[in-house]
C-alpha cells in the first residue's frame, strides 16, 4: 500500500498539480467564444515567399483552444521549395484529415501566437524536402475518419510521425503536443529511423520516450514530464519545456 500511495503523491506532483495550476491561468485569460471568433491570420514571422527564394522547411506549434488550450499544443509543417510558395501541411478532425494551405503559413491557431520548433534553410532543406513529402504521404491516418482527438490520432500525431521518419530535422514536438507520443496502429513502441530515439507507448494512454531528439520523457494521460538534454530544459506537464 506504501508503494501505491507514493506512486499516487508522484502522479499528483508531477503531472496533476501543474496541470490544474496552468487551467487556472489558462482561464484567466481572454478567449475567443469559439471558432468563428478566432484570429487565424499571419502573424508575420515568415517573409513573403517572393522575398525569400531559398529552400525551407519550418514546424510550428500553437496552443489550441476551448479549455484543453491550458494544456495542449496544435503542430503543423511548412515546407517551401527554391523559389516556390510556402505549403502548410495541418491534420484536422473532419472530412479528408490532411488539409493543404488551409491558413496562412505562419497563422495564428484560434488567434494563439504560433512558437516554431523547428527552421531549416538552404541546401539541407532542399535535400530534406523530399523526404519530408514522403513521410507526409506515408501517414497512416490520412483518409476521412482517421481522426481522434484524444489520445491519438490527431494533429500532433501526424507531425510527430514525419519527425520520426526523418530525423535528420533533428527535433521532437514540444510536451505539450498532446497525441504526438501515440504510435502508429497503436504500437507499443517505435524506433526512429536513425535509432537514436526510442518510444513506448500504451495506446498513447502512457508512455516513454528517450533519445538523442527526446531526452528522457513520461507520458500519463497524455501529460508529459521529462528532461531535454540537447536544448536544457525541464519539460512540464501544461507549460512545456522550460529552460535551465
Amino acid at each position: 500500500m506504501k508503494i501505491i500511495w507514493r506512486l499516487l503523491a508522484v502522479i499528483l506532483a508531477v503531472f496533476i498539480l501543474p496541470t490544474l495550476v496552468s487551467a487556472g491561468l489558462w482561464v484567466a485569460r481572454d478567449h475567443p467564444k469559439g471558432w468563428r471568433d478566432a484570429d487565424w491570420s499571419s502573424t508575420g514571422l515568415l517573409p513573403e515567399a517572393s522575398t525569400a527564394p531559398e529552400p525551407a522547411i519550418y514546424v510550428f506549434s500553437a496552443m489550441t483552444g476551448g479549455l484543453k488550450g491550458a494544456v495542449a499544443s496544435h503542430a503543423w509543417i511548412v515546407t517551401k521549395a527554391r523559389n516556390g510558395e510556402y505549403k502548410r501541411y495541418d491534420k484536422v478532425g473532419w472530412g479528408n484529415p490532411i488539409r493543404l494551405n488551409n491558413y496562412p503559413a505562419d497563422g495564428r491557431w484560434y488567434s494563439n501566437m504560433p512558437r516554431q520548433v523547428l527552421k531549416i534553410e538552404g541546401a539541407d532543406a532542399e535535400r530534406l524536402i523530399p523526404k519530408v513529402e514522403a513521410a507526409i504521404k506515408s501517414y497512416p491516418y490520412a483518409r476521412p475518419g482517421g481522426y481522434r482527438i484524444y489520445p491519438g490520432p490527431n494533429s500532433n500525431t501526424f507531425v510527430a510521425h514525419v519527425l520520426r521518419q526523418v530525423p535528420e530535422l533533428g527535433t521532437v514536438l514540444p510536451s505539450d503536443a498532446v497525441g504526438r507520443d501515440y504510435l502508429p496502429e497503436g504500437g507499443f513502441y517505435a524506433l526512429d529511423e536513425d535509432g537514436r530515439d526510442l518510444h513506448l507507448s500504451l495506446g498513447g494512454y502512457a508512455g516513454l520516450s528517450v533519445g538523442a531528439r527526446s531526452g528522457f520523457e513520461v507520458n500519463f494521460l497524455g501529460l508529459v514530464a521529462g528532461l531535454d538534454f540537447s536544448k536544457p530544459a525541464l519539460k512540464v506537464p501544461g507549460f512545456g519545456p522550460i529552460g535551465f
